[in-house]
């Protein structure tokens, strides 16, 4: 472990290491601490929904390329639970191969440490941060490392592990969790990815190999009651509550939920330190929204560090850090009151929003412009 490096990466997942790798080649000496012991280990079996933007930075890091497990979203096609309107949008009328993807998040994981490790980054692993403070002019970081704690410095840490930042946080429950499992289906998915909205909350069928990876809303109750049925009782539910685009639903594997909230800090900026993805935002997974604003979080701040040069007195400085705050604001916020007004405006059974909702579904089926205008912000975010 070094005592000082310029930046400090807190978080070796995902998007920390798509901060690494995009600062590699940088004049900058970066350091990533990993709270896993273990890199090398598999991590637990899960799909993400990458949009084709997250694609583009993953092909410029080399690491798309590298996967396998993936499978395209060439439509999505949106309705909503006993009313009529649906919409849909296609990678054909965007131009582009797809709108997105699903991947398993353990491959990207692995091939994203594999990248690091021949990268000039440090990386190093079962350290545990326990608080990063300001000292004249830099920031210090208190790690822990089997069990011997210590004290690191640097210009800039970027929290990018979803819990060591200490800025304040909004939180909102929605008093709903998602059951995630995988399915197989009567009809093939033909890279059709399914936003349905319930009044209970939204049920997502994203293609994965020969099936869909499920992303099913509901109370905590209720969920919990999901868990618990035998197979063939939860696949007779699921298909009463989605209905029959897929045909019938053959089998069901890997169930397990989490609780919903939305969480976000309200400066994500201070005084030598940054935070980026689910350090800064979590959000509801309607619309796959999530993880992909934390991708560009993690290209953006890259970006405007190589802006820098080889100035390191400007790395980390208020000014370096508030214009970055100022360029993600309307990518984050957009995003945020994007994912949540859907979660409000669909889930629930008002008359008049449920009919106000079909005519919208109609009018934007019929209305190609405000197709593309929703599509683009999904794959690239609120900037286009």
């Amino acid at each position: 472990m070094q005592s000082h490096s310029d930046i400090i990466i807190v978080g070796g997942g995902p998007v920390g290491a798509t901060l690494a790798l995009a600062l590699a080649d940088t004049p900058f000496s970066v350091q990533v601490l990993e709270a896993r012991e273990d890199l090398s280990r598999a991590v637990y079996k899960r799909t993400l929904a990458l949009s084709y933007g997250s694609r583009l930075i993953l092909e410029r890091l080399g690491i798309w390329a590298q996967l396998s497990d993936v499978t395209a979203i060439n439509n999505i096609h949106i309705s909503q639970r006993g009313g009529l309107g649906m919409s849909q949008l296609t990678a054909t009328e965007e131009n582009l191969p797809a709108l997105g993807y699903v991947v398993d998040y353990g491959e990207l994981d692995s091939a994203l440490h594999a990248a690091l490790s021949k990268s000039k980054a440090s990386v190093v692993t079962g350290a545990r941060v326990n608080s990063i403070r300001n000292s004249a002019g830099y920031a210090q970081v208190q790690v822990t490392q089997t069990d011997v704690p210590c004290s690191l410095t640097t210009r800039l840490a970027v929290v990018a592990d979803g819990g060591a930042g200490q800025a304040q946080r909004v939180t909102q429950e929605y008093d709903q969790h998602a059951l995630l499992a995988t399915v197989t289906t009567e009809l093939p998915h033909n890279g059709c990815a399914y936003e349905r909205f319930t009044p209970e909350g939204p049920v997502a069928l994203l293609p994965n190999q020969q099936g869909f990876a499920l992303v099913w809303t509901g109370t905590p109750d209720r969920v919990a009651e999901l868990l618990a049925m035998p197979e063939d009782e939860f696949l007779t539910a699921l298909h009463t509550h989605f209905g029959d685009r897929v045909g019938q639903f053959l089998t069901v594997t890997g169930r397990t939920s989490f609780p919903l909230v939305l969480r976000y800090a309200q400066d994500t900026v201070a005084s030598h330190q940054v935070l980026i993805g689910n350090a800064a935002q979590t959000l509801h997974p309607v619309a796959g929204q999530g993880f992909n604003l934390g991708l560009r979080d993690a290209w953006e701040l890259a970006q405007a560090i190589r802006e820098l040069g080889t100035n390191k007195e400007a790395l980390g400085s208020r000014s370096m850090l508030q214009a970055f705050q100022s360029q993600r604001r309307t990518d984050t916020g957009s995003s945020i009151f994007f994912t949540d007004l859907l979660v409000r405006l669909f889930s629930n059974d008002h008359p008049i929003l449920k009919h106000g909702r079909s005519l919208g579904l109609m009018a934007l089926q019929y209305f190609p412009p405000a197709r593309h205008m929703i599509a683009r912000r999904m794959i690239f975010g609120a900037r286009g």
